[in-house]
């Protein structure tokens, strides 16, 4: 079901050579990331990848509305020339409810297969216990950058590469405007690893970005600035806090002391 080598991608074209700088990012290009809302995946904890991703629950619906409507009140994303998405259907939901909070993009969002989520290959729908117990193993990032997540899937250094440089390409296709980008923790992890240069894949930390969060970066011309990561005071207060998503089991383990109790 994946379409990453579709001739019509619409970051393929501009998708830079590998360890090249054929072409500079301008100065004050800008990306807003925004991860999609909850999903079945997320709240039923299993894999979701081409095959078994089934959409956003009714909280995450929710959630992308109420970013939506806070978007409308503060225009904060108007005048974004561009919106893109990954093709997994819980990116996709989000994108076109986020859409009608924009004054600017075409409200129909592009899909990029190079935006999904890391392609977990035959793990796709198995429960992340399930997962667990076949492979006898952990696979959060950077602990094992060069292992394939399962047979016929992304490690993490292959994934981080993929999305980062689709995010690259996308300010390349875009100079000096805002392009708006609906998709997943993963991605957004990406970006923090490659643009801030984070060492050994980013392995160092734990990022968990919150769904329908916004992270912000701004192109000086020479590196990528940081203007925000993980905006999420849409659903701040307690007046929100049932729309809130729990936040996932793995972060708050140490993977490395899971392996040692086995």
């Amino acid at each position: 079901m994946s379409n990453a080598g579709a001739a019509d991608d619409p970051l393929l074209e501009v998708t830079p050579p590998e360890g090249t700088q054929a072409r500079q990012i301008m100065p004050g290009t800008r990306l807003a990331l925004v991860r999609h809302g909850e999903a079945a995946c997320n709240a039923e904890d299993y894999i979701g990848g081409h095959s078994a991703c089934r959409g956003l629950t009714a909280r995450g619906v929710l959630q992308a509305r109420i970013l939506a409507g806070r978007l409308r009140r503060t225009g904060e994303l108007d005048g974004a020339v561009a919106l893109y998405t990954s093709v997994l259907p819980r990116a996709i939901e989000t994108a076109e409810i986020v859409a009608t909070g924009i004054a600017g993009p075409p409200s129909v969002p592009r899909q990029s297969c190079l935006l999904c989520e890391r392609h977990p290959g035959e793990a796709d729908g198995l429960t992340w216990a399930e997962y667990e117990e076949r492979y006898q193993r952990v696979s959060l990032p950077g602990d094992d950058p060069e292992l394939p997540l399962a047979p016929g899937g992304e490690s993490w250094s292959e994934f981080v590469a993929r999305a980062s440089g689709a995010l690259t390409a996308l300010a390349l296709r875009h100079p000096g405007e805002l392009a708006v980008v609906v998709a997943h923790g993963g991605v957004i992890d990406s970006s923090m690893i490659a643009f801030l240069g984070l060492a050994e894949h980013g392995g160092a930390i734990r990022l968990h970005s919150e769904h329908t969060s916004i992270t912000e970066w701004q192109h000086t011309g020479r590196t990528w600035r940081l203007v925000r990561y993980n905006d999420a005071a849409h659903l701040a207060g307690p007046e929100q806090a049932a729309n809130r998503s729990p936040a996932p089991l793995w972060v708050g383990r140490d993977p490395a002391l899971l392996a040692s109790r086995r």
